[in-house]
Order: C-alpha cells, then structure tokens, then sequence
C-alpha cells in the first residue's frame, strides 16, 4: 500500500506543470469587497447590536516569497457602517481593514489556480458618531483566513474571486462608559482583476 501510494505520489509530481507564479513575482489586484458582518453582533448597553454590510473598492499587492508562496497586502477605501441597537438606529462608523496574508497557490493545468492563506487583521475605526452621545470602538487585531481562486485571463492576467473571515471584535464606550463589546466577524466577499508583473 506505502509502494503505491508513493508511486502516485511520484507520479503526480513529475506531471505536475511548472509553477504558477515563481519566486520573485508581484501581483497587483483592483476590485471590490463586500464586507457582511456576521448576524449577532454582540451586545451593547443591554441592546442587541447588528452592524450592517458595506461595498468598497480593493487594492491587494502580493509578493511571491517562494514558488506558489505569496505575502499579500490588502487595502481598501473606508468602509461604512451603520450601528443599530434593538433595530433601532444608535451611529455609524467608518473603518480601514488593512490585512496581510501568507497565502499559498496551488499549480495545475488548468486556467483555475486556487490558493488558501492565513493572517492577520488590523480594523481601525474613526468618524464614529451616534445621536445617542460620544460613541467610540476600539481599534481591533485578529487572524484573517483567506481563500479563492484566479481565473487565468493571459499569462499577466486574471480574474479572482476570493473569500476572507477576519476577527474583529472591539471594546465600544459610549461618552465615556464602557457599554460592551461589537463582535462584528465579517465574512468579506472579493472579485477583482489580478495583473502580474
């Protein structure tokens, strides 16, 4: 059984195309995210918070540290985000989600390379405001998992489609008072337009 399986294994690597993105290369990806935070979002001065979805567009740089290994930086414009509390309205916010990512691609033989890759989450929030009073959240750090695939356009091109999960929980206070914690957990769907250089 190890015999064969090692022949399959044997097999498989020495047909195995060259690899997909080598050592060396960057891309850069223009696109839009759509950022839906998850459905319970935590609780706050003994309401139930929900913090709706917002649309922005995307930059990411990768840099190929080894063949199919990329770090991968993503930027984007502020999203926005509405606060309710109890379905009433209580403030909004903006926040900037810069994510870097070590994100692994695998090599095949056709136009689809799909990749996975972990990192971390910086979620900084600013222009907070509320009818309610002085309504401030955290800054928050998380792990951000990350996973999708480009569609091959030409050998410096490609369509990508991708999927993160980021941690974002932060400490709010509310003219000064501690009045929970938003667990906000988005899932942040991605398409952009992927150029190799």
């Amino acid at each position: 059984m190890k015999i064969t399986l090692l022949a399959l294994l044997a097999t498989a690597a020495l047909a195995a195309p060259a690899a997909a993105q080598s050592a060396g290369d960057m891309t850069l990806g223009l696109g839009l995210g759509i950022v839906s935070p998850k459905s319970d979002n935590g609780t706050l001065a003994g309401a139930d918070a929900t913090v709706n979805d917002s649309t922005r567009p995307t930059i990411t740089f990768e840099y190929f540290l080894r063949d199919n290994l990329g770090l991968e930086v993503l930027g984007a414009l502020p999203f926005k985000h509405s606060v309710y509390l109890n379905g009433g309205y209580a403030g909004e916010t903006k926040q900037l989600p810069p994510t870097i990512s070590l994100n692994y691609h695998f090599a095949n033989a056709s136009k689809f390379t799909p990749f996975v890759g972990l990192g971390v989450n910086y979620t900084k929030f600013f222009e907070t405001s509320s009818p309610l009073g002085d309504l401030k959240i955290d800054d928050s750090f998380g792990v951000a998992v990350h996973l999708g695939a480009d569609y091959a356009l030409s050998d410096k091109a490609a369509l990508r489609l991708d999927l993160r999960y980021a941690k974002i929980e932060s400490d709010v206070s509310l003219n000064g008072a501690d009045i929970g914690k938003v667990e906000i957990d988005p899932l942040v769907t991605g398409i952009s337009y992927i150029i190799k250089f």
